[in-house]
C-alpha cells in the first residue's frame, strides 16, 4: 500500500463475529497513528414497523440505539486500552450504503469490517453488506473473518 493510513473507519454491529475486526483494526492505527471512527448504522425500521404500529417502531429503535452505543463503546474501550483515540458514531441508513458514504464523506482512508455479523433482531447478515461495501467503496476495505 502506497498511501498513508491517516483515517480508519471501522464499522461494528456488536457482534461476536467483529471482535476481530475491531483487533485488526485497532492494532493497524496503533501502528500508523491513524485516527478511528467506530461506526453503528442503524437500518430503517421499515414498513413491517408501520404495520405494528408507532409504539413497536419506537421501541425497536430504541433497542437499536443502545445496540449501537454498546457496540461502538466496546471498540472506545478497545482503542483505549492500546492507546488508541475512537470517535463512536451512530447513523440511520441501509448499512452497506451507510457505510460507504459515511467513508466517502470523512476522507476515509480504510474501512475495516468484519465477514459476519449479528442476527436476530437486526437481521443482518454482514457478510452480505461487507460483500456491499467492498463492491461499491471508493476507498480500500479489510474484511476481517
Amino acid at each position: 500500500m502506497s498511501e498513508k493510513i491517516e483515517n480508519i473507519l471501522i464499522a461494528t454491529d456488536g457482534s461476536e463475529n467483529v471482535k476481530n475486526a475491531v483487533d485488526w483494526g485497532i492494532d493497524l492505527a496503533k501502528s500508523t497513528d491513524a485516527k478511528v471512527k467506530a461506526l453503528f448504522v442503524i437500518p430503517p425500521v421499515g414498513v413491517s414497523a408501520a404495520v405494528r404500529g408507532e409504539s413497536w417502531a419506537e421501541g425497536t429503535r430504541t433497542h437499536l440505539e443502545k445496540e449501537g452505543r454498546d457496540a461502538t463503546d466496546y471498540v472506545v474501550e478497545v482503542g483505549k486500552a492500546a492507546g488508541v483515540e475512537v470517535e463512536p458514531v451512530t447513523i440511520e441508513d441501509y448499512p452497506s450504503e451507510g457505510i460507504v458514504n459515511f467513508a466517502k464523506e470523512n476522507n476515509t482512508d480504510l474501512i475495516v469490517m468484519g465477514t459476519l455479523g449479528a442476527t436476530g433482531l437486526t437481521q443482518l447478515l454482514l457478510g452480505s453488506v461487507a460483500e456491499n461495501v467492498v463492491r461499491h467503496a471508493k476507498t480500500s476495505v479489510m474484511v476481517v473473518p
